[in-house]
C-alpha cells in the first residue's frame, strides 16, 4: 500500500471487538506487530480515527489534527487520549497519497491482535477471504461485516492487504469492530472451522445450487474468492458446500465486495439474524 510517503511494511495488522479476550497461546493465528519490526498502523478520516480513539484496546501513538477537526472532536465530546499535534491540512496532505480524504485527522497506532480461530464464537456468521488483495474491496467487506454483526473475518497472512491506510479508510471504523484472524494456510483454517461445527459455504459462479436454496445453519462461514480467480481448488474442496449467487439481470457477476454484502444478507435472513 502507498498511502503515505514513508509507506507501511507489507505485513498486516487487524482488529477485534472491544471486549474480546486474549488469543490462544498454543497455536497463534496472528503475527502480532511490534514497533521494532512492523511500524504503526496508519489511520485517517473521521470515522476511522474517531472509532480508534473510542476503542480502549487501540493504542494511539501519535495524533495529528487540523484546527477544525480538533474543534469537532471537542464539540462531540470525543477524547483524543493523547495530546494532538495541530497542523494545517496541507501538512497531512503531504504525508498521504494525493487522493486520500483525511478530513483533518491522521493517527499512528499499534495494530490490534486477533483471536485464535479456535476461540471464535460458534454462532452467527464469519467471513473467509481467499486471497482477496484489493484494500478497497477488503475495507468495504469489513464495513458490511460490521453492519451484519459478523463475528470475524478469516484471511491469509500472504496475498492479503495490510489493515492500514486505504483499507482502514474504506472500512470506515469497522477495523475496531470486526476481528481479523490471519492464518498461514486457509485450507487448514477451513478444516478447523468444519471440525468446530461451522457450515463452510464457498461462493462461486460454478456452485451446485443457488445460495438462497441452500439449507443454511449456524455457525455459518461464507467463503469468498478473489475477483477473476475465484476460490482456489483446495479451498473449494474443503468447503462443505459450494453455492452460487443467481441474479435475473444480464450481468451475472458482481464485484467481490458486492457479492459479500449480498451473501451476508441472504445468510442473515435465512438464519433469522435480522430480528436479533
Amino acid at each position: 500500500m502507498n498511502d503515505r510517503k514513508f509507506g507501511p511494511r507489507p505485513r498486516r495488522g487487524g482488529a477485534k471487538p472491544f471486549n474480546k479476550g486474549a488469543k490462544s497461546a498454543s497455536r497463534p493465528a496472528w503475527r502480532d506487530r511490534d514497533s521494532a519490526t512492523d511500524g504503526p498502523v496508519i489511520l485517517y478520516g473521521w470515522h476511522t480515527v474517531t472509532m480508534a480513539l473510542q476503542n480502549p484496546e487501540r493504542r494511539i501513538r501519535k495524533l495529528t489534527l487540523t484546527e477544525n477537526a480538533a474543534r469537532r472532536l471537542a464539540e462531540e465530546n470525543i477524547e483524543t487520549r493523547i495530546a494532538p499535534e495541530i497542523v494545517r491540512p496541507q501538512e497531512i496532505d503531504r504525508l498521504l497519497s494525493p487522493d486520500a480524504v483525511h478530513q483533518g485527522l491522521l493517527a499512528e497506532a499499534d495494530p490490534l491482535p486477533s483471536p485464535d480461530i479456535e476461540t471464535l464464537a460458534q454462532e452467527g456468521m464469519v467471513l473467509v477471504l481467499d486471497q482477496i488483495t484489493d484494500p478497497h474491496n477488503v475495507g468495504a467487506i469489513l464495513r458490511s461485516a460490521a453492519a451484519f454483526a459478523v463475528k470475524a473475518i478469516v484471511t491469509t497472512a500472504r496475498h492479503s492487504p495490510e489493515a492500514t491506510g486505504v483499507l482502514a479508510k474504506a472500512a470506515s471504523g469497522a477495523l475496531e469492530l470486526v476481528p481479523i484472524v490471519t492464518v498461514q494456510n486457509l485450507a487448514r483454517a477451513l478444516t478447523a472451522l468444519n471440525e468446530r461445527g461451522f457450515q463452510t459455504v464457498g461462493l462461486d459462479s460454478q456452485g451446485s445450487e443457488d445460495l438462497s436454496e441452500v439449507a443454511l445453519r449456524e455457525p455459518l462461514a461464507l467463503v469468498l474468492g478473489a475477483e477473476g480467480k475465484g476460490l482456489r481448488q483446495l479451498t473449494r474442496e474443503t468447503c462443505s458446500v459450494v453455492a452460487r449467487l443467481d441474479m435475473p439481470g444480464e450481468i451475472k457477476s458482481l464485484n467481490v465486495s458486492n457479492a459479500a454484502v449480498l451473501s451476508l444478507y441472504v445468510g442473515a435472513s435465512r438464519l433469522g439474524l435480522m430480528k436479533r
